[in-house]
């Protein structure tokens, strides 16, 4: 066999080995989500040497009535799945509806998925009530069992948003002081994955990637 035709044997045998090398190495999803809202580090004894981990928060459990009048809780909206938070006020003239429409598009991208489900908090429950909260669902187009508008106690729902979800303490009186744009996703334990501005388009582009992406490590962890 001419030299010739030996680098050429080499070099076709050669192609799918070191195709399968980049496959292998390439080829496996990397991309972790972060976790937000670290509450303390523990330190753990493994093998002998001390390990220091961090221990992130988990939002609690919570219940309010949704535009329905059927009262949600915090455990259902993220069984077997994970769920987008938010901040809103109906009476909001600017920041809310901007958020709001943007979050059409992620109630419309997973809309056949059940286990993707929005909540929107309002922060002026004196003037949401139930019957407000589902003329302003419907408005926006709301799917029943999809997205809940929820609406409560002013004292609980402040003690979410501050407590819960860290967002910064109104320092007087009114809606606007505890309203915030920023958008959350909270995983099946309860735990913030990713934090948005509600109201740019390419942040929420990057919520409906992540939310796949969070999918895809429920199916393959």
């Amino acid at each position: 066999m001419k030299p010739q035709q030996v680098l050429l044997l080499g070099i076709i045998l050669l192609v799918p080995v070191l195709a399968f090398l980049f496959l292998k190495s390439f080829g496996t999803n990397r991309y972790a989500l972060p976790t937000y809202l670290p509450d303390h580090v523990d330190s753990t004894q493994v093998g002998g040497k001390w390990q220091r981990d961090t221990v992130f928060h988990q939002v609690g459990d919570f219940r309010f009535a949704s535009q329905s009048g059927r009262a949600v809780t915090g455990a259902e909206l993220r069984k077997n799945g994970l769920y987008v938070a938010s901040f809103f006020f109906s009476t909001c003239p600017g920041a809310c509806p901007r958020m709001n429409s943007q979050l059409v598009r992620v109630q419309e991208k997973f809309r056949q998925d059940p286990r993707v489900r929005l909540a929107s908090f309002t922060v002026d429950p004196a003037t949401d009530s139930v019957q407000a909260l589902a003329r302003y669902a419907e408005s926006y187009g709301a799917i029943a069992g999809k997205w809940f508008f929820l609406t409560g106690d002013k004292t609980a729902l402040d003690r979410l948003a501050t407590e819960e979800f860290r967002l910064p303490a109104p320092a007087g009186e009114g809606p606007a002081l505890v309203h915030s744009q920023i958008v959350f996703l909270v995983d099946c334990n309860g735990q913030v994955r990713g934090r948005y501005e509600g109201t740019s388009e390419r942040d929420v582009n990057r919520l409906i990637t992540e939310i796949d992406v969070l999918l895809y490590t429920y199916e393959h962890p």
